[in-house]
């Protein structure tokens, strides 16, 4: 399949640029000042070949593992208000990484902080205000949900209803890999009016995850007392900003701020873009975020922090699921695979003579 073939090119490379000691050698000169990490889920690994959203969540060993050796390669753990810091200062003594966690799944506190606290490890806690409030919609597990418990999956996105078989775990894989790209294409209310008819069909409580997955205010407000912890925003409802009006958009990302410091008694000054890819928040959602008065704000577009990072749209390089190995992290914190990405989009770009 294309994204499994995906997967293994990428695995593959990351292999090599740390087993061929290529990226070790690269960080001085391509790692910036450091990076942010980007993680959901961290829980035991779960069974079963059909798990879509399986890179969203790292297992606590593998999360052990990586602060432990990152510590020894003397990579220097930061707050997101540290790193902001010394990007405005242009320079650092030592690399550094930010952990950022979107979402406030409870897992974050069931299995992460215990190992957090140990290595001494600062972290931000992104909390979109209707999953603490235990009514927001997960849409990308209510599909997942619905194509796992279900032979034969009926959708209709404006072409007519189309059939996918589900009876086997390779079928379901078609089955996700067809419907949530197409999904993502459309707008909110589009996106979410199609599975919300999925769910009702299929028997999926479309709140039901943020119930059983989400820290509610109570359990978040143990938690921002803790001195190594940051509580961010994420919006109110987890909407792609950019597929918004911009009225819209710019009340989910202050009201956010607003519930979350009327809810804890602190105002967040740190944001997440919800998905955060170009698609999903661009120029007019840094500038909504500048102007709310967010200090920090973080994408999801891959890469590490250079001196001239705007602190308004860093950078974050994802934990995935994909691929749990300490030295894969290791040689994306090198930045040479975005460099390298980089330039071969640039090889590939028509230049102006040949227009």
């Amino acid at each position: 399949m294309k994204g499994q073939a995906r997967y293994l090119l990428y695995r593959l490379a990351l292999e090599g640029l740390s087993l061929s000691g290529a990226a070790r050698l690269a960080a001085p000169h391509t790692g910036g000042l450091g990076a942010i990490l980007t993680l959901h889920h961290v829980r035991p690994a779960r069974s079963g070949a059909f798990q879509p959203n399986r890179i969203l969540e790292i297992t606590p060993d593998f999360l052990d593992a990586l602060l432990g050796r990152l510590a020894q390669r003397g990579i220097e753990f930061v707050s997101l208000a540290e790193a902001r810091a010394r990007l405005l200062a242009g320079r650092s003594e030592r690399r550094f990484v930010c952990l950022t966690f979107d979402d406030g799944y409870r897992d974050n506190v069931a299995y992460a902080e215990s190992i957090l606290t140990r290595h001494k490890v600062p972290w931000t806690l992104f909390v979109a205000t209707r999953f603490a409030d235990h009514t927001g919609e997960m849409w990308w597990l209510a599909l997942e949900r619905a194509i796992a418990s279900s032979d034969q999956i009926s959708f209709d996105l404006g072409q007519g209803v189309e059939l996918y078989d589900c009876r086997s775990d390779a079928a379901k894989v078609r089955c996700h890999q067809a419907l949530y790209w197409r999904l993502r294409a459309l707008d909110e209310v589009q996106l979410l009016a199609s599975v919300r008819d999925l769910a009702v069909r299929y028997g999926v409580d479309m709140r039901s995850f943020a119930r059983e997955l989400c820290m509610g205010w109570d359990e978040l407000k143990r938690l921002a007392a803790d001195p190594l912890v940051t509580i961010g925003a994420h919006t109110v409802s987890h909407p792609r900003l950019a597929k918004l009006p911009e009225a819209e958009a710019e009340t989910e990302m202050r009201r956010s701020r607003e519930i979350i410091g009327e809810k804890l008694g602190r105002m967040p000054t740190s944001f997440a873009y919800p998905i955060g890819d170009p698609t999903s928040a661009g120029e007019r959602e840094f500038a909504m975020a500048r102007k709310i008065g967010f200090e920090t704000a973080v994408t999801t577009r891959p890469g590490v922090l250079g001196p001239d990072a705007d602190p308004l749209y860093l950078p974050r390089i994802s934990l995935n699921g994909l691929y749990q190995k300490p030295r894969y992290v290791e040689a994306l914190l090198s930045g040479l695979p975005f460099r390298a990405l980089t330039a071969f989009r640039d090889a590939r770009r028509p230049s102006a003579s040949s227009v």
